[in-house]
Order: C-alpha cells, then structure tokens, then sequence
C-alpha cells in the first residue's frame, strides 16, 4: 500500500508560532500555519473571491480573508461567516526530521 505523495515544503523551523507561510507547488497554492506547534495546511486562495488567505489574519485557528472578512477553520477548512459558503480545501501535514511535508494527493476535508 502506498503512502501517499507527501511532498516536503519547508523545514520546521521557517513556520513560527502564529505564523502562516504561502507555498507554490507546480500551480497549487497553499498556506501553512502553526498554531498550538502544530503544522496546518489549506488551499492559500479564498473560495469567496480571489484573495491570498495568508494576507489575511490569523488568530488562534481561525483564518480571516483580506478580501471580504470571511472566516475559515484551518484544522477543518470549514467556513465559518458569511461571505464564505465554501469550505476551503485542507491538507494533511506531517514532520519527518526537520522538515515539514503535505499529502498533497488527498484531503481532510471528509476523512473520517
């Protein structure tokens, strides 16, 4: 069985504590975030409007779109206020030494 297509993207230590980081992989967008030292990952793009969520705010688990102030969970990708009715995609993030990798073939966002 494999184990997925984790991909690394940075080392643990270029994600600080209440951080968020964007990412590009080939033409996939993501934001990274630490929060309560651990490591999340979402879609970096808003699904309300085109704007970069890590030009937003974060505070504790919650990301803020610069865009229209729309709110998302980043450990479920849930959206949590209007203007967003969309859940934003989220990854799975694992650290394997120092480096941080994503499962970049599969999703949270319904794992049971």
């Amino acid at each position: 069985m494999s184990d997925g297509n984790w991909q690394a993207i940075c080392g643990d230590a270029d994600i600080e504590e209440g951080a968020m980081v964007p990412v590009e992989i080939g033409d996939l967008q993501l934001a990274l975030y630490r929060v309560g030292g651990e490591v999340f990952a979402t879609d970096n793009v808003c699904t309300h409007g085109f704007a970069l969520l890590t030009d937003g705010i974060l505070e504790d688990d919650v990301v803020e779109c610069p865009l229209h102030g729309g709110m998302f969970n980043i450990r479920s990708g849930k959206a949590l206020c209007e203007p967003v009715d969309c859940d934003v995609r989220t990854y799975r993030t694992r650290r394997v030494d120092d480096r941080i990798e994503v499962l970049l073939d599969q999703s949270r966002n319904g794992d049971v």
